[in-house]
């Protein structure tokens, strides 16, 4: 059960390497899931708690692709508007045609930015996330540290990612799947390249422990982990401490 997903300017997950495949991103990965990524989501979303805020809370999705983390937030919060940032033009333009038809435009707004400089104030907003991105950002450390800096004090940054599952007959099944349905699925409808990063980038992504801890080194306290479909997927919720400026999130 694995996802495309988008979020690097740089390197094997560039967003231009997706813009390829931006008609058909989500049918696949529909078909990659077994349809379980709507359900990720939609967890992601009831767990940022943004109903107990109250008011019209902000909430930054980042690499949101064609904004299905968004679409959901804004489901699940009726108050709440949702800015969406992408490094692929195409995939955006997909999630804006996606939020007109919904007739979401009057609480979501997606663009293309970078994960790893994002263009907003410190403290900006009450949420920020990222489903199936922080694997391609070439810097890491520092998107999670961006992400640290313009979540609100007592504000919530939640990292939804795919991973190599834990052992057992699960785990056999997963890893069959990621390491050869997937590729020959995605060759089959889309292009093989992008499916072979995505096996690549799954099996060197850190185990759920030491990415916890990146997030702590990044300026976030509090870390909760949600394993989610026998560990296929994992939730990182996380809370600012310290409230890094933008000062200090340079290279």
């Amino acid at each position: 059960m694995v996802l495309v997903e988008t979020g690097s300017v740089d390197g094997g997950g560039s967003g231009a390497m997706f813009d390829g495949i931006a008609t058909r991103y989500d049918l696949l990965n529909r078909i990659n899931s077994f349809g379980a990524d709507r359900r990720w989501r939609r967890t992601t979303a009831a767990a940022l708690q943004l109903d107990r805020a109250g008011g019209a809370a902000r909430v930054l999705d980042v690499a949101s692709g064609t904004g299905e983390l968004a679409m959901a937030v804004a489901r699940r919060y009726p108050g709440v508007s949702v800015t969406g940032v992408d490094p692929s033009r195409e995939m955006t333009a997909v999630g804006r045609s996606k939020v007109e038809r919904l007739g979401l435009g009057d609480r979501i707004e997606l663009g293309e930015g970078d994960a790893q400089e994002l263009a907003f104030p410190d403290h900006s907003f009450d949420a920020v996330t990222i489903a199936f991105g922080i694997r391609n950002v070439p810097d890491r450390h520092r998107a999670l540290r961006e992400m640290a800096r313009v979540a609100r004090p007592g504000g919530t940054v939640a990292v939804l990612e795919l991973g190599e599952p834990p052992a057992g007959l699960a785990g056999v099944f997963s890893r069959f799947h990621i390491r050869f349905v997937v590729p020959g699925v995605g060759a089959l409808l889309a292009g093989a390249e992008e499916y072979r990063y995505l096996e690549r980038s799954i099996r060197a992504f850190p185990p759920v422990a030491e990415f916890a801890a990146a997030m702590t080194a990044a300026g976030l306290g509090s870390i909760e982990t949600r394993s989610l479909t026998f560990g296929v997927c994992n939730l990182f919720l996380g809370r600012p401490v310290g409230r890094p400026s933008s000062a200090e999130t340079g290279p």
